[in-house]
């Protein structure tokens, strides 16, 4: 079984509908027990990292998450489900995230004439060929994104992929058995279900 993590708010029907499309189990889970059960563990974030973490420490869903990872579940997060991978971010004047990957989450710089957020497809360069996620992807596909906020990783080694608006920055990590993407794979039709059912069968 996936369990989907429900922290109050967030697209969690699309991504279940994605999986179930795909045959997987899947089941959204707000309680740390159901993390325990489960096979492998999605986390799809949307709306802000302050509340994002608010809404998870409220279940009482942080320590779990992050007990499961260090234990070698598989875990894949889903846009602010990167983001809050990492060390910290900038918005809500600067939000603590999990730390399970060195690097911050700053936000795109008006000053290069961008419509903020970045709404829409991208290009996304594949660094890391042997990613499980990208097998089956061709280089440069297209992924559909939703973000004001960017991941500047300074793990070289675990960016799987990369994207560009107005900067350069981090659109996929792969550490272990941890995986996470800036954009959202449900609803980056073809190529979006092809990474989730590579998820599936690792």
């Amino acid at each position: 079984m996936i369990a989907i993590i429900d922290y109050g708010s967030g697209n969690l029907k699309s991504v279940y509908n994605a999986f179930r499309y795909l045959g997987a189990s899947a089941r959204v889970c707000d309680k740390p027990a159901m993390l325990d059960k489960a096979e492998k563990i999605v986390f799809p974030g949307v709306g802000s990292s302050e509340d994002a973490i608010a809404g998870l420490k409220k279940r009482g869903m942080v320590e779990p998450m992050i007990g499961n990872i260090k234990n070698g579940k598989a875990f894949l997060g889903i846009c602010l489900g990167l983001q809050l991978l990492f060390e910290n971010s900038e918005e809500s004047g600067g939000t603590e995230c999990m730390g399970l990957i060195k690097g911050n989450v700053p936000v795109f710089s008006k000053k290069k004439g961008l419509k903020i957020p970045q709404i829409g497809w991208n290009t996304v360069k594949i660094e890391n060929k042997k990613c499980p996620l990208f097998r089956g992807i061709r280089d440069n596909s297209y992924f559909y994104f939703v973000h004001s906020y960017y991941a500047a990783c300074k793990e070289k080694a675990v960016v799987a992929a990369s994207a560009e608006y107005g900067i350069k920055y981090t659109a996929a990590v792969w550490k272990d058995n941890l995986f996470a993407v800036q954009f959202h794979p449900e609803r980056s039709q073809k190529n979006g279900l092809k990474l989730l059912d590579n998820f599936i069968k690792l």
